[in-house]
């Protein structure tokens, strides 16, 4: 995750268009095209007059009059140049596929409904909504964390034990210290330890300060966990001068009877146990009650605190305020490029599918999945290595493409400005909400957002297949239905449909909380019997 560069004259630029219109389709058009948008030409009466003859000893009369009224036609017939965009029902002229998508922004839906045929060119098929919108069937999964009687049993013991303090330092980005704050409530609670508040390490790239309660609502962390673990901001007065035993050498994938083999006698006399580097240290295949409380903190405790989530909200009230709207999470930094041994072109790692989707490739997906040109695209993301340039074969393609930058008014993103955490706390938020979201490339947020989604009731979620679809990228020979067809074919089943975690040893219940975390009416009637 890079910094994003916060441009103030770049979100100026866009502030009053930033809903209907990109600005950069309204720097190209003049003042008389924007009029023509906004004024809809009267229609003319050649294209309404009717003739009804009836009397048919006038009918040499009808004829001539035929004649003339289609020599008049031929004569005076409107230059569309001089009537730019008119949504004038006789014109025969074509226009820029953009300024046609602009048209659609500034008229209103029954203007849109009663002229979509002037709108596009004759030789192109009208866009329709079909199934991308369309949400997978949830199956009737629903969240259920019902805790055995000896897990609650045992939460009275652990939640009186309030003299031995597990202290734990998370580092990495968002998501990342997201995953490790995760774990170590699982350990406080294996180990029957207090949990002091998760120190957030400033990571030296993006050399973010921000503690805990400046990314997540600590009370509410504290009260949804209240009958799980008990959680202080500090260490207590008794403990202050006891000096922590440190442990660094977890190792990956540990399970709960490794945590206590190791741990359980070193912090019960020393009392206070220091942990860092807790990332994929714990396994992802525990007990039942542990896997729900991972689900518990993943889900319900871990919140984002009042000012990220009333600025993301707001943003995603921006994106919503004219209909559906997908979100794309564009993995194209530098540095991503750079940590995953990718460029953009055919490496070793490209052939494989295990590089991030370029804008081009992006492109080419959502038109295969059907996505409308003219849908709303949120992408979240840094800076993308090449720049602005770097998007262009989407913005040719889908112009009304926004991020943070292009949705903040003045001043609101200033307070972040350097707080890469906050601007990705910022960038989640708008995506968890979007109808559809789509990765380019896996990663922590990804994998969050996805098991997050399913959470909420298996909101469609796209994984792009990279493997299987990269032979028919590099094949120039295909036809573009055809690949089309394929690429459609290929996730059908990638589309945020329920994914059975049982029997998937290795997966993480975060990402896929069914049947575990989430369950069927039926399932959970006999939990609660």
């Amino acid at each position: 995750m890079a910094l994003p560069k916060n441009s103030n004259s770049s979100s100026t630029k866009k502030k009053v268009s930033y809903i209907s219109v990109p600005s950069q389709i309204i720097n190209s058009l003049s003042s008389s095209s924007l009029q023509s948008l906004l004024v809809s030409p009267k229609k003319s009466s050649r294209c309404t007059n009717r003739f009804t003859y009836r009397n048919p000893r006038i009918w040499f009369l009808t004829l001539f009059l035929v004649s003339l009224f289609g020599m008049l036609k031929l004569g005076l017939n409107v230059d569309p140049i001089s009537l730019p965009f008119s949504r004038h029902p006789c014109s025969t002229g074509s226009f820029d596929e953009h300024h046609a998508v602009s048209h659609l922004a500034f008229a209103s839906e029954n203007d849109t409904q009663s002229n979509s045929s002037s709108v596009y060119p004759k030789n192109e098929t009208l866009p329709t909504e079909g199934d991308f919108w369309k949400q997978p069937d949830g199956l009737g999964f629903k969240p259920c964390l019902g805790f055995s009687r000896q897990y609650r049993k045992d939460s009275n013991s652990i939640l009186k034990n309030r003299w031995k303090y597990l202290l734990v330092v998370v580092a990495g980005g968002l998501n990342q210290q997201r995953n490790q704050i995760v774990d170590a409530v699982i350990i406080a609670r294996i180990l029957g330890a207090s949990l002091v508040v998760p120190v957030l390490q400033v990571n030296v790239i993006w050399g973010d300060e921000s503690e805990f309660a400046d990314i997540f609502d600590l009370e509410h962390f504290k009260n949804v966990l209240a009958d799980d673990v008990h959680i202080v901001s500090s260490l207590p007065s008794t403990h202050v001068m006891t000096r922590p035993v440190e442990e660094k050498r977890t190792p990956l994938h540990a399970s709960p009877q490794w945590i206590r083999a190791h741990y359980l006698k070193r912090i019960n006399r020393e009392r206070v146990l220091l942990l860092r580097g807790l990332d994929s240290r714990l396994s992802n295949d525990l007990p039942s009650d542990l896997q729900k409380l991972r689900c518990k903190v993943a889900f319900q405790a871990l919140r984002f605190s009042p000012r990220i989530l009333e600025l993301g909200n707001k943003l995603a009230s921006r994106m919503l305020s004219e209909g559906q709207y997908l979100s794309l999470h564009l993995r194209m930094e530098k540095d991503v490029w750079v940590r995953t041994g990718c460029l953009p072109g055919l490496t070793p790692e490209k052939l494989a599918g295990l590089c991030p989707l370029t804008a081009l490739e992006v492109t080419r997906l959502l038109k295969a999945l059907e996505a409308p040109k003219d849908a709303r695209i949120y992408w979240a993301g840094g800076e993308p290595l090449g720049g602005k340039e770097a998007l262009e074969p989407l913005t040719k393609e889908f112009p009304h493409l926004y991020n943070k930058h292009d949705l903040a008014l003045p001043g609101e993103l200033e307070p972040f400005a350097k707080k890469a955490s906050v601007m990705a706390a910022i960038d989640y938020i708008v995506c968890e909400k979007s109808d559809v979201f789509i990765p380019s490339h896996g990663g922590n947020m990804g994998h969050a957002l996805q098991g997050q989604r399913a959470y909420a009731g298996h909101k469609k979620y796209i994984t792009p297949n990279k493997r299987h679809m990269l032979l028919y990228f590099m094949n120039a020979s295909l036809p573009e239905s055809e690949f089309n067809r394929i690429v459609k074919d290929l996730h059908r089943e990638s589309l945020g449909q329920p994914v059975l975690r049982t029997g998937r040893g290795g997966k993480d219940v975060t990402k896929h909380p069914v049947s575990e975390c989430m369950c069927s009416d039926r399932q959970q009637q006999q939990q609660e019997q």
